[in-house]
């Protein structure tokens, strides 16, 4: 046999192992919750309060909790980061200063989240005195996923050729006209695609809500976002580690769990279909 198609088919066996053994383990992962969790997930314990030191009832206000930081976050981020990287590919001039915007970037997306945390600990509820609240925890969350928003979103921005820009600066338009117009709309499903990750990585983080908006029990639902709450991340985090009787309560950390995927999950679906549809509309 040909030494060369030797080596390829040993790469292409390789690839599909490596490939196998994510898929593998990803069913694992799943398989685990969904045997463990699901006998605990029923109508009250999607909707009622924790109870009996939280060993019975629901999780109803740790849910809100999840979709009230998340949804903030993303109502924070995504203006701010698709604006930031608008401004870096559209108006700044290629040079030393963009070149370090978008190194530092790049590094703060690969910070640790507790370093966020203290210092969204320090500045928003120490500082602002915005205490542990909701407000707190959506700032927080919103410097951790800014980065991956501006990333996604430059890469949306330059993948739209550049031909649109002149043709439309050609006919007249103004510069903010050519990318609300004709740059904008076709980045879309890119800029899309950073929410989702956003999101996904909101709703996940444990360690910046744990320091600046949730409590280990409050049974009431938030009324402003200056009240503290709490989430499925740092809930599942608490039952996990501080709670008296951890045997007892595992199933209910199971089905917390998997509420939690079914939040993200759902979100990313809605998120999907958005950018399917947007770039069916805009195909070029």
């Amino acid at each position: 046999m040909n030494p060369k198609l030797l080596k390829q088919r040993i790469y292409f066996q390789v690839f599909r192992i490596a490939t196998a053994s994510v898929i593998f383990f990803l069913f694992l992962m799943i398989w685990t919750f969904i045997s463990n969790g699901i006998g605990v997930i029923n109508w009250t314990f999607l909707t009622d309060v924790p109870r009996e030191g939280m060993t019975a009832g629901g999780i109803f206000p740790a849910i809100v909790g999840t979709i009230y930081l998340t949804l903030g976050t993303i109502a924070l981020a995504l203006p701010v980061g698709v604006a930031s990287a608008i401004y870096l590919v559209e108006y700044a001039r290629e040079g030393r200063f963009v070149r370090i915007i978008n190194s530092a970037i790049t590094n703060l997306a690969g910070v640790p989240s507790i370093i966020h945390g203290l210092f969204g600990y320090g500045l928003f509820v120490i500082f602002l005195n915005f205490g542990t609240s909701i407000l707190s925890g959506s700032l927080a969350l919103f410097l951790l996923v800014l980065p991956v928003v501006i990333s996604a979103s430059r890469e949306a921005l330059l993948s739209v050729p550049k031909s649109f820009r002149e043709g439309s600066l050609a006919l007249g338009a103004t510069k903010w006209q050519t990318i609300r117009h004709n740059v904008l709309p076709y980045a879309s499903p890119g800029v899309l695609t950073g929410a989702i990750l956003a999101v996904a990585r909101a709703a996940g983080e444990t360690a910046p809500i744990i320091l600046t908006a949730t409590f280990f029990y409050r049974p009431t639902i938030p009324n402003s976002p200056l009240d503290g709450t709490m989430a499925l991340a740092s809930h599942i985090y608490y039952m996990s580690t501080q709670h008296p009787n951890i045997a007892q309560v595992r199933p209910l950390v199971y089905g917390s769990v998997l509420v939690l995927l079914g939040i993200v999950l759902s979100l990313n679906f809605i998120a999907i279909i958005i950018r399917t549809r947007h770039r069916r509309r805009k195909k070029w």
